[in-house]
């Protein structure tokens, strides 16, 4: 039997870090994926994790882990399939290493990725916008400083990421006035801002009076602000806004919903989905096109522009008297 331990910290020292030179939010997720895993192991076979072996980890007990996500932790069914991505991403690598489980690690590998619903996206509609950038307090430094976050976000799209990695050289204002960061892939991409954004954070920059390498929303210590924390912000911040607009209460407002906000202002104001999907930073086009599902005015035009149909309405009546007894049971 071989120990997993090496392997796994192999993993993540020299496939994950030096090979594919992984960004730190990919190597977290995989941490926490399999941080879990071990976990649930030890647990499982009542040994220490640094003492389990191949076997311990076979399909059996990943396929019971994956439940355990489910129905334990209530994770849903995309928070289950990247958790078994990031199994699977170990066990391709053990496969190079250990030939003599080679069985177990194809066992494993075809364990399947779990199919989900794929709810319509969430987005907010002008005014609910409008009353969360207005809910932050300008009177406090914190106000100030989320009302520039959201304004950023709301305009830009930014995954929650992306903000919290923005430092203060990283907004340029004044003619061409963009913001620039690092997506997913490493890839760096360029968005412009409008001129009410620009002026919302050219006041706040002034205010913040920061170096170039400092984050640009920081904590009241001059740390950079977490995604939990922003997270905790926008939740604040949403809970506010719902007296002065009502409709936010019936939406799970996270910053996630932020970005598409963005693409559907966009998209509604008649921007091509191959530019969205620049603005966004999707490698893929399929990922903007979820949101000609959500605008539903889009598909109103769609069904003005058509030739209607016409159809009688009214009941079917049976002539025989038999048959009219019966329908009417």
């Amino acid at each position: 039997m071989s120990l997993i331990a090496p392997t796994l910290q192999s993993f993540f020292t020299e496939r994950l870090v030096h090979q594919r030179q992984a960004s730190p939010a990919t190597v977290a997720s995989y941490r926490d994926s399999l941080r879990l895993l071990v976990g649930f192991a030890a647990e499982h076979t009542g040994k220490a994790p640094s003492a389990l072996d191949f076997e311990d980890l076979n399909t059996e007990v990943i396929s019971a882990f994956l439940t355990h996500l489910e129905t334990e932790r209530h994770n849903t069914a995309r928070t289950r399939n990247n958790r078994l991505a990031a199994i699977r991403a170990l066990f391709r690598y053990a496969a190079l290493r250990h030939p003599e489980h080679a069985e177990l690690i194809a066992r494993v590998l075809a364990i399947p990725q779990k199919r989900h619903d794929k709810a319509i996206i969430t987005f907010l509609t002008h005014d609910e916008a409008q009353a969360l950038l207005a809910a932050p307090d300008p009177g406090r430094w914190e106000g100030r400083r989320d009302r520039a976050l959201l304004a950023l976000a709301v305009q830009t799209g930014l995954r929650l990421a992306e903000l919290t990695n923005l430092n203060c050289g990283d907004v340029t204002l004044g003619s061409g006035a963009h913001v620039s960061c690092v997506g997913k892939g490493r890839k760096q991409r360029v968005v412009p801002l409008t001129a009410n954004t620009a002026a919302v954070l050219r006041t706040w920059t002034r205010e913040r009076q920061g170096l170039n390498e400092d984050p640009l929303f920081p904590t009241r210590t001059g740390r950079q602000l977490s995604t939990h924390g922003i997270q905790r912000r926008v939740t604040l911040h949403v809970n506010a806004a719902t007296g002065h607009c009502p409709s936010l209460a019936a939406k799970n407002v996270t910053p996630h919903v932020l970005r598409h906000t963005a693409a559907m202002a966009l998209l509604q104001a008649g921007v091509d989905v191959s530019v969205i999907a620049l603005w966004l930073g999707h490698e893929d086009i399929r990922s903007t096109q979820t949101y000609l599902h959500a605008d539903l005015a889009i598909k109103e035009r769609a069904l003005a522009a058509t030739t209607t149909t016409s159809a009688n309405p009214g009941r079917f009546k049976p002539a025989d008297p038999l048959l009219a007894f019966l329908e009417a049971l």
